[in-house]
């Protein structure tokens, strides 16, 4: 129950306040591409849109002129006016055309530009420095996947949408208030008001639509991940006969999404009754005041069409809010996910003390005075550990799950605790393999051979296969060169040796492995640890105590109260 509680308030925590942030962050996303190596490729694009949303409002008025005087050539029964004037409009309408197809053009190619220069941005700080893990661990934010696919492409697109009708709307209020003055002021001020009563009462009906979209957008991620969690596990589900718990999962998930989407509906419905009886009062409101003038002789029939074209467009450019407030709800959600996003990658962009390389003197693991803590607690995992492994050492650690777990994630990622130090050769001369095998798709010389090495024959590979006994693996998978996704054909075992393999080729001069007898029986332990031994390969086994005891050459015990002991043996 404390857990649980705690996690809801962590998941309360990540959740922004929309309204005060979407503008500062939006503002800021424009800013990094704008200044960024494709930004002068942005600018030529977005300027070339804004060229022709110039000229669109500027045909958008010489077309209602067109039409005023197709009207009023219609309403004289003047045939040869109404022709020129038919001809001129077709003219206008084919300028248009090319205009806008030209400018939607641009502006995908434009969203498709900071798509992908935003989408590279968020992968590179997402694996940068193990940022991903730690997410992962700290469960403050869900489903990353969908912030750099779904939200990166909806942001990017819906902004220049977004600022895009801004603009358009701009010009259409420039271009057509004077043609509306023209016409009758009342006209105009009727416009204004009329636009700005409906954006009023809009915001008040749809405001929680902010915060819902938001919502809405978790739980279907979250739907969404169980069930590739449970296509990534069908068969230990299956061999577990966990189906009911999953589906109980599962239900619980989609029972959220449809409670959050039948409130998203009756907010829909409330604004809807208000918007739909504004849209239909548009069109009753430029006959009801330019009726009047034209039956007293004030202006001609064709202006009571223009007035109608005119006021639309001034309306709808004030209108926004009106006819776009559920887009622009969805929008200020996607911004607000991958805002909180990038402060989540920012909090956790790098552990606090990273382990030190050297590749002078002698090749050497050290620990100087080490200290590691539990997670979220005051208990010491590992108290001041002060060693050194030399290269030609085999030593084993032995001790709690959690204090072997820590020590190995330090070696390998770096901690955030201050106390101590630890220097390790650099990159090339120091491999880890975890408990869990890494086994991607791809070729079996892919997943073995490391690269830069790739000139190694296949005798080697071949050879180093069958020393841990893979060679018949090799054949029931169809050679090295043979494309498959290894982590559902392999077993535990064989990934596990797989990666051994690649040590064994990389030739390190340190090896650390996280408990290696989980995934490995006895006897392939016992193999692959004297393959690693044969090769001079000095190794480091966290847990793996099931190999014989010649298998090392010395034991560190980690004992619960944090303390240690190093004796050889």
């Amino acid at each position: 129950m404390v857990q649980a509680t705690q996690s809801a308030a962590r998941a309360r925590a990540t959740k922004p306040s929309l309204g005060r942030s979407v503008a500062a962050r939006l503002l800021q996303a424009v800013r990094d591409v704008v200044s960024s190596e494709v930004g002068g490729r942005f600018r030529l694009m977005f300027g070339g849109i804004v060229a022709l949303l110039v000229a669109i409002s500027g045909l958008n008025v010489l077309s209602s002129y067109a039409g005023r005087d197709l009207m009023t050539a219609i309403e004289q029964r003047d045939s040869s006016a109404f022709f020129k004037t038919a001809l001129s409009w077709l003219g206008v309408f084919a300028c248009l055309t090319a205009a806008a197809v030209t400018l939607r053009f641009i502006e995908e190619r434009l969203a498709l530009l900071w798509r992908e220069w935003l989408t590279k941005g968020l992968l590179r700080e997402y694996l940068a420095g193990g940022v991903y893990l730690r997410l992962r661990e700290h469960g403050e934010l869900g489903n990353p996947d969908q912030r750099i696919t779904d939200d990166a492409r909806a942001f990017t697109a819906t902004t220049l949408s977004v600022v895009l009708m801004l603009l358009n709307a701009l010009l259409a209020i420039l271009a057509f208030s004077g043609v509306m003055w023209s016409i009758s002021p009342l006209l105009f001020f009727a416009a204004v008001g009329y636009a700005a009563l409906g954006s009023a009462f809009t915001i008040l009906f749809g405001r929680p639509l902010v915060r819902l979209n938001y919502d809405q957008s978790d739980r279907e991620a979250s739907f969404r991940s169980e069930l590739v969690h449970l296509g990534e596990n069908a068969e230990s589900v299956a061999v577990l006969r966990l189906e009911g718990r999953l589906q109980g999962r599962l239900r619980r998930r989609l029972t959220a999404l449809v409670a959050n989407m039948r409130r998203i509906i009756a907010v829909n419905r409330n604004l809807g009754f208000f918007t739909t009886g504004y849209n239909y009062g548009i069109q009753l409101v430029p006959p009801l005041i330019v009726g009047p003038l034209f039956m007293h002789g004030k202006v001609e029939f064709g202006v009571i069409t223009q007035s109608a074209m005119a006021f639309a467009h001034i309306l709808g450019a004030f209108s926004l809010v009106v006819t776009q407030f559920q887009s622009l709800s969805s929008y200020a959600a996607v911004v607000a996910r991958l805002g909180t996003f990038r402060a989540a990658m920012e909090r956790h962009g790098e552990p606090a003390r990273l382990p030190s390389e050297t590749n002078e003197g002698p090749e050497r693991l050290v620990y100087e005075d080490v200290t590691l803590q539990a997670a979220g607690a005051e208990e010491r995992l590992v108290s001041h550990l002060t060693i050194t492994v030399l290269a030609g050492t085999r030593l084993l650690v032995i001790g709690t799950d959690e204090a072997r777990r820590a020590l190995f994630r330090a070696t390998a990622l770096g901690r955030t605790t201050p106390e101590g130090r630890i220097v390790r050769p650099g990159p090339e001369r120091i491999l880890f393999l975890p408990e869990r095998p890494y086994v991607p798709p791809g070729t079996l010389r892919e997943l073995i051979v490391r690269g830069g090495q790739e000139e190694s024959t296949d005798e080697r590979v071949l050879d180093v296969l069958r020393s841990l006994g893979l060679e018949p693996a090799v054949k029931r998978l169809g050679g090295l060169d043979v494309e498959g996704d290894w982590g559902h054909v392999l077993s535990l075992g064989e990934q596990q040796l797989l990666a051994v393999a690649r040590v064994l080729l990389a030739a390190p001069a340190f090896v650390v492995l996280q408990n290696p007898g989980t995934s490995l029986a006895p006897e392939q332990l016992a193999r692959a640890l004297a393959q690693l031994s044969e090769a001079s390969i000095s190794y480091l086994a966290f847990g793996g105590s099931s190999a014989p005891t010649t298998a090392y050459d010395a034991v560190l015990e980690i004992h619960a109260d944090g303390t240690w002991s190093f004796r050889r043996s």
